[in-house]
């Protein structure tokens, strides 16, 4: 009687009842779960004929049970791969983001250039300020404090260096 019940889940009218009466209960759990309407109603349906391909190893009163959780496997399934092909996206765009032409790569190193051969140019004190300030990333304040000066003082060596550095990128 064992392999009789086991075998009815294969019967095409009782895997029929099965799926008349849990396709839209497990679409629509699939749907409150993952927000996705055509994912959940594919998701349902690849779970049914995963249930369809077991069938011989499943009682009927199995089926409710193993549809619930296949179709929650397939959905993680998913979702981890999602998350792949959206990771492999975001290196993609970043790639493509960075492939400059090599004239545009020329045309920065030589701007790079200019510009580190200007702020080497600059008065010992601007230079001071000026990398304190935009490349230590302290504050006025702080310059102030570690040089014995005011802040007034701080402000009138970078504000000089501001302007000389934007002569000669006027320039290029």
């Amino acid at each position: 009687m064992d392999q009789k019940t086991n075998s009815l889940l294969c019967s095409e009218t009782v895997f029929k009842t099965v799926f008349d009466s849990n396709f839209k209960l497990l679409r629509n759990f699939l749907i409150y779960k993952f927000k996705n309407v055509e994912r959940a109603e594919d998701t349902a349906q690849n779970a049914f004929v995963i249930l369809w391909e077991n069938c011989g190893i499943l009682k009927p009163e199995q089926a409710k049970s193993f549809l619930y959780t296949t179709a929650i496997r397939i959905s993680l399934n998913l979702i981890k791969h999602d998350k792949i092909v959206y990771g492999f996206e975001l290196q993609s765009n970043v790639k493509e983001a960075h492939q400059e032409s090599p004239e545009f790569i020329l045309i920065e190193s030589e701007l790079k250039k200019q510009l580190e051969k200007a702020i080497n140019d600059l008065p010992e004190k601007q230079r001071t300020v000026f990398l304190m300030n935009r490349f230590e990333k302290q504050s006025y304040t702080e310059i102030a404090s570690l040089l014995d000066l005011s802040v007034k003082t701080i402000e009138k060596r970078m504000h000089l260096a501001l302007v000389s550095l934007r002569k000669v990128i006027k320039n290029v």
